[in-house]
């Protein structure tokens, strides 16, 4: 049994600088080395125990523990999409993340996205309160460490530091989370460490490396241990299309070692399948050949396989290395059931995402929202999803959706939903894709608001001002207040007893005509077949008529009403029965 290298990746709202501090991670290392101090590998960068130690050089007395990992492994891709594809039987294979803050900015809704996600995880994090060079005053000094420039600078500016880490930890809290700055922390297991870093001055990345690296030590035991001669297990974190390979995949493999030859087993979207490992490949930088072959991977490591059959490979699918096909199949179908399914007689959504990582992020979103899912998935969006939110639509309109993370629409697919008018909502961002849809359901019950009230008599309560008769016949002209609902040119109007009083030919407000009243309005209105004082007497409660048909259509479109719309419905209703118009 060995120990591995962590697996750490960053997390955070969009331009808090998840990017650039990887950048600055690889470039402090790049920087320090002779030759080859970090090793590029397939969709992450190492690195090496003795540049996390010669960063933290300044922290000799101040984090009193002695490394024994042999490095760090970074995925080079920033954000909770990579995160969540690097995931096995429900949980993370990344042991720890960066959640990268914009000291500047605060909390962001994709911080927000990104706790909530860690936390479903369970997975320890560190924040980079990032972006010190920022700081109003802030002057900076060519050292990796924090404290160093930190101690050098104005009382004043110490004070803005501070302040900010304060909002971040009132922010942090709120969530559940205590947390301090990392060096004034008295229990790193129950509090989140701040560490103030410049990804651009890399001052407070020796702090950040070393607590990294101090607390996967501390706290991970033996979930670092692995077997170096074990079974090879793996998470597919991107499929490519290679010049000259064909399709390959780029893989995390945090377990035991992967050989050439091995067979390996993994999900598609035609469901489980296995293949034999042609080569592996990791990149030849500075070189003429863009990749070398190695004969075997031991993790923690990232490597491109080459291998048949890899078409329809799912990013965020495990890959193991095959000890018993129908027993691994199982294991992996079972892993799965709750995130790619497509349940018969449910009435929901569809959804489509770019990897299971982000179907799973995606489904549990939805589901925490309470809108019901139909069908969930991995990849493009294509004729057979169309048609299944086409029978949706004619249980609920507003489930007939086929909504998408990160993926495009197969050409059958389009026309198909364009032939069908099936709405397909797309976007790169998870959390908007929720609300672009609750903004369609909005819209669409609105729009149809619109089109009912130019059809439909709406619900509508009115009282007769007293002294306010402009004239008692031929037409009846008195002033009325709207209670509730809205009134109209051409509605009739109905009293207590739900007996039509007359029709509404005209309104007048402050000497102006208008076309329709709501509540809360005092206007003029002038009735055909009313006379003021027997029909009607001033302070008498008046409604629109709704004929029976039309209450008919109301109870088959409940979305249309607003709850004060609905309680002068069913007041309506209940005297139209006694209605010899109905």
């Amino acid at each position: 049994m060995g120990i591995r290298s962590p697996v750490v990746v960053t997390l955070g709202h969009v331009d808090h600088g998840k990017t650039t501090l990887l950048d600055s991670i690889r470039g402090t290392a790049v920087a320090a080395k002779e030759a080859g101090r970090i090793t590029q590998m397939i969709g992450a960068s190492y690195i090496r125990k003795e540049d996390i130690e010669r960063m933290a050089e300044s922290l000799k007395g101040r984090l009193s523990f002695e490394l024994k990992i042999p490095g760090l492994l970074f995925i080079d891709t920033p954000g909770h999409e990579a995160f969540t594809n690097l995931r096995d039987r429900g949980g993370s294979i990344a042991d720890i993340a960066i959640l990268v803050v914009d000291i500047t900015q605060g909390f962001q809704p994709q911080t927000l996205e990104s706790i909530r996600i860690l936390k479903h995880y369970r997975t320890p994090f560190v924040i980079a309160a990032n972006k010190i060079d920022l700081i109003n005053g802030w002057k900076d000094y060519p050292t990796a460490s924090f404290l160093d420039s930190y101690s050098k600078q104005p009382q004043y500016i110490k004070e803005r530091i501070d302040n900010a880490i304060y909002e971040l930890m009132g922010r942090i809290s709120e969530h559940g989370f205590d947390s301090e700055r990392f060096d004034r922390i008295s229990n790193f297991g129950k509090q989140i460490a701040i560490v103030p870093v410049s990804a651009k001055t890399r001052e407070g990345l020796g702090e950040l490396l070393m607590l990294i690296a101090g607390l996967s030590q501390k706290f991970l035991g033996k979930e670092l241990e692995v077997d170096e001669k074990g079974r090879g297990r793996g998470s597919i974190l991107e499929v490519k299309e290679e010049r000259g390979l064909g399709t390959t995949i780029d893989v995390i493999l945090y377990d035991g070692v992967l050989r050439k030859n091995d067979e390996i087993i993994f999900l598609t979207q035609d469901g489980v399948k296995k293949t034999k490992v042609r080569a592996l490949l990791q990149p030849n930088i500075g070189e003429r050949e863009k990749y070398s072959y190695a004969d075997e991977v031991v993790a923690a490591a990232g490597v491109k396989i080459v291998a048949p059959d890899l078409d329809g490979a799912l990013p965020g699918s495990p890959l193991n290395c095959v000890r018993d096909f129908e027993k691994d199949k199982a294991e992996i179908e079972n892993q799965f059931k709750n995130i790619v399914f497509e349940k018969q007689d449910e009435v929901g959504i569809v959804l489509r995402a770019d990897s299971l990582g982000s179907v799973e992020a995606l489904v549990r979103l939805f589901e925490e929202a309470g809108i019901k899912i139909k069908s969930a998935g991995a990849g493009r969006i294509t004729k057979k999803e169309i048609l299944v939110a086409e029978m949706v639509r004619e249980r609920d309109r507003y489930c007939g959706v086929v909504l998408g993370f990160n993926v495009g629409v197969t050409e059958d697919g389009r026309i198909e939903a364009e032939s069908k008018k099936v709405p397909v909502i797309l976007s790169n961002v998870i959390y908007r894709l929720l609300e672009n849809y609750k903004e369609w359901v909005k819209d669409e019950k609105e729009r149809e608001r619109i089109e009912a009230t130019k059809r439909l008599t709406w619900p509508g309560k009115i009282k007769l001002l007293a002294g306010c008769c402009f004239r008692a016949s031929k037409p009846a002209i008195f002033g009325v207040e709207v209670l509730g609902g809205k009134i109209r040119n051409g509605w009739k109007l109905m009293n207590t007893k739900g007996i039509v009083v007359g029709e509404i030919r005209e309104m007048q407000k402050e000497k102006e005509k208008v076309e329709e009243a709501e509540k809360g309005t005092q206007l003029a209105i002038s009735c055909d077949g009313i006379y003021y004082g027997k029909d009607v007497c001033e302070g008498e409660i008046l409604y629109t008529y709704i004929s029976k048909s039309e209450i008919s259509r109301f109870e088959t479109q409940p979305g249309l009403l607003n709850e004060e719309e609905k309680n002068i419905f069913d007041e309506i209703k209940r005297l139209v029965v006694v209605s010899p118009f109905g």
